[in-house]
């Protein structure tokens, strides 16, 4: 995360929204509630997704990935951006939406009404998944013997 708080907190809230998938539809009328224009329509493409040997060797391209970026400035001139894994557009868009509402004077209440509640799920979620596959690990120990 990034030193400067504001940042650090956008950061944040971006990494909720491009994880929230579906459950955005959920908030599309309060995030529609508001004058803007697209910038940037809705565009799915590819980008190259690197990676690393054991998390820190040499960097090598993985692959390829589907991306579906937005752009929208909200008309007070705030502009929201989104970059969503995955070729769904309408996602893109809520997201870029979301992310101008929470950078006005209201941006307490969007995260209450919002990213809160979107957090929680995907936390929720991840517990669930981390429990249902603790099911299945198996603990290796290594008996060591005896010197003589």
């Amino acid at each position: 995360m990034h030193s400067d708080p504001q940042i650090a907190a956008r950061q944040r809230w971006m990494s909720v929204l491009a994880r929230a998938g579906n459950q955005l539809v959920n908030y599309e009328s309060a995030l529609k509630d508001a004058d803007y224009s697209l910038i940037r329509a809705p565009e799915s493409g590819m980008a190259l997704v690197r990676g690393r040997m054991g998390g820190t060797g040499n960097a090598f391209n993985l692959g390829e990935m589907t991306v579906t970026r937005c752009v929208v400035r909200l008309s007070d001139g705030r502009t929201g951006y989104s970059y969503i894994a995955g070729p769904n557009k309408q996602h893109a868009e809520l997201a870029a939406l979301a992310d101008a509402h929470l950078q006005g004077t209201d941006q307490q209440q969007w995260m209450l009404r919002l990213i809160e509640p979107l957090r929680a799920a995907q936390q929720a979620q991840r517990a669930a998944k981390a429990a249902e596959t603790a099911t299945t690990q198996v603990e290796f120990f290594t008996l060591v013997r005896g010197e003589d």
